[in-house]
């Protein structure tokens, strides 16, 4: 593997990064608040979809793809970039991925729902088991210290609602859609669904993480590489 594709992924990493905060900060900042304002619903939507990049860039660094075969660097994008998101603990996040990877679509997947495929149920117990006090206390912490600078309104509209909006896009396209049942010979091993092949789609839907099957069939596949494994 050449330098250059090695170090490909740091620099889209850290740009993923810096996209979302250079956008944020410009809503933050200029955005005209305002029902009337079709530029602000847009903002939003972009600012969920870089929320989703964000987590996604986090995701990378849980299978090593952000530098290949150096853990440190990995650890160091995939932390802040987890982090960032919510407050998430990269550690706790790499090992329920791991069993997710482990065991996709059964109960042993701390992923999935066992007891209902009703999508807000699962979503719900999803969201359930990722959520710790910690993560409370540090969001509640970051919003209060980021009030001194910026009005409640927009911290709300162009930071809490876009990060929320994030959780369903990055769920039904990450998890329930690829991993409900009934799971059909097809999806075996991973009992993974994949959409149709559109990387338009599938790059604005989830950072081509609707080409799920293929993910799993080759988790060493950093998301900006995913299109060329889709077949």
């Amino acid at each position: 593997m050449s330098e250059d594709y090695k170090n490909s992924g740091v620099v889209i990493a850290l740009s993923v990064i810096t996209l979302w905060l250079a956008h944020l900060f410009y809503g933050l900042m200029w955005v005209d608040i305002s029902p009337s304002n079709p530029w602000m619903y847009l903002h939003i939507l972009v600012q969920t979809h870089l929320f989703t990049g964000l987590f996604i860039t986090g995701h990378d660094g849980m299978h090593g793809t952000i530098k290949p075969y150096h853990a440190s660097t990995n650890k160091a994008i995939g932390s802040l970039a987890s982090f960032l998101y919510a407050g998430l603990s990269f550690g706790k996040l790499k090992q329920n991925h791991q069993k997710h990877h482990k065991h996709p679509g059964t109960p042993e997947d701390p992923d999935y729902c066992e007891h209902s495929q009703n999508f807000f149920v699962w979503y719900f117990t999803f969201m359930w088991r990722y959520l710790t006090l910690w993560q409370i206390l540090v969001m509640a912490v970051l919003f209060n210290v980021m009030l001194i600078w910026f009005a409640e309104i927009r911290l709300i509209l162009l930071w809490i609602v876009p990060a929320f909006l994030s959780t369903f896009q990055m769920f039904y396209f990450g998890v329930y859609a690829p991993h409900k049942q009934p799971h059909l010979d097809k999806m075996m091993p991973y009992r993974s669904r994949t959409m149709a092949r559109n990387h338009i789609w599938a790059f604005l839907s989830c950072w081509f993480f609707g080409y799920h099957y293929e993910h799993h069939k080759s988790p060493r596949t950093p998301w900006w590489k995913l299109y060329a494994v889709k077949k």
